[in-house]
């Protein structure tokens, strides 16, 4: 996994867990992913740095423009690329795994070109 889709994967996560929980730490997302909290804080430090995240200082983190923009588009692509997986008899399980692998690697036109062909 490249530095980029850790940080969208990161990103990813903490969209998902603010639509569950009032707010989202570190150990939330340590729990989630399986990782232990200390790689979660150096990962939380780096999307800190780019500016992708803010983190109060009791810990709660949230999403800035930006990674709100990356999170989305990398949440829209899994929600996507897993229904249409299964949709071709893929089971859930492994539909699940390769749009978590797809996800980060197609080109914003080749996602842009399957969602149209898809929706006609």
């Amino acid at each position: 996994m490249n530095t980029n889709e850790s940080s969208e994967n990161y990103l990813e996560t903490i969209l998902m867990l603010s639509k569950t929980l009032p707010v989202v730490r570190g150990v939330d997302i340590a729990n989630h992913l399986g990782f232990k909290k200390s790689s979660v804080s150096v990962a939380m430090k780096n999307l800190r740095e780019k500016k992708h995240i803010t983190v109060t200082d009791a810990g709660y983190i949230y999403l800035t423009d930006s990674g709100r923009e990356i999170a989305e588009m990398i949440y829209e692509r899994h929600e996507f690329i897993s229904k249409w997986l299964i949709s071709l008899g893929v089971s859930k399980e492994v539909a699940l795994e390769d749009a978590c692998r797809i996800e980060h690697v197609i080109s914003k036109e080749s996602f842009e070109a399957m969602k149209k062909n898809l929706h006609n």
